[in-house]
């Protein structure tokens, strides 16, 4: 960062991975083999785009800060597999990344704090684009990925990427790791998508509003969350919901996937 005179962006989150050993040991985890094309987010100073592109087929590297942009591209000018974008990777269109380059996409990344969140999402509902995802994001994020019904992290994001994937955390990175560091720890965790949910919705849309509307008032019960949710619902919302099995007192936090999968069905008239 001295030689090519840069100041970390707090705008953009920017902690750059100063330990080779865990640089080394992400690339591991997300088993790049040869035929892979990559797509690395906030590849900073490209030590893990450089390591990346002698593994796999092609790696695609988005960054939006546009002095690194010029750096990452003078750093691979020997690596023709090797593409690097200027761009906010919440605003790519991953849809047309697939069909341009015509295979599914490993994502390997050290993802911004901020964004973490929103761009989980975002890899959600363009799932087909995608086989696997490894990231580094912090660890109140990957722990609510993993939570399980009746614990305080469990909530949407638990939902919706339990029900398209296989998620597991694989080890977790102290701030020493990074430069500069960051207040937080953060940990590693694996995505492998599945080739169907594990509950068959009818509605996968209308799904994500019923949970979404629950959650939005996460402290009251199922049936208060959903009348103050602004879904169109009918009159009978109690009896509804007592005709699926389900105690519309409990609290959102209390059901499992296949009980939402339930729910989201039952509500959808």
């Amino acid at each position: 960062m001295a030689i090519y005179g840069l100041v970390p962006k707090k705008k953009w989150g920017q902690h750059f991975i100063i330990d080779r050993n865990i640089l080394n040991k992400v690339i591991r985890t997300a088993q790049v083999e040869k035929k892979d094309l990559v797509l690395e987010i906030g590849p900073g100073l490209g030590e893990m785009t450089l390591a990346l592109a002698r593994q796999a087929r092609k790696v695609i590297a988005v960054e939006i800060d546009p002095k690194l942009v010029e750096i990452l591209k003078k750093k691979a000018v020997d690596y023709p597999n090797v593409e690097v974008l200027k761009g906010d990777i919440l605003k790519i269109d991953f849809n047309q990344l697939f069909d341009r380059e015509g295979g599914r996409i490993k994502v390997v990344a050290n993802l911004p704090y901020q964004i973490s969140a929103p761009l989980l999402f975002r890899f959600i509902e363009s799932k087909e684009v995608f086989s696997t995802l490894t990231l580094m994001l912090q660890k109140e994020v990957a722990e609510r990925m993993v939570a399980t019904p009746g614990t305080k992290e469990y909530g949407p994001l638990s939902i919706f990427v339990q029900l398209f994937s296989n998620v597991s955390i694989c080890f977790y990175i102290k701030p020493s790791t990074f430069s500069p560091p960051p207040k937080v720890d953060s940990a590693v965790v694996n995505i492998v998508f599945r080739e169907k949910p594990i509950v068959k919705l009818e509605d996968e849309k209308w799904f994500r509003k019923v949970v979404r509307g629950c959650f939005g008032y996460r402290r009251k019960t199922l049936i208060n969350g959903l009348k103050h949710s602004g879904l169109s619902l009918l009159k009978d919302l109690e009896q509804q919901i007592e005709s699926i099995g389900i105690d519309p007192r409990r609290r959102p936090e209390t059901l499992t996937i296949q009980e939402f999968a339930r729910l989201a069905e039952a509500l959808n008239t």
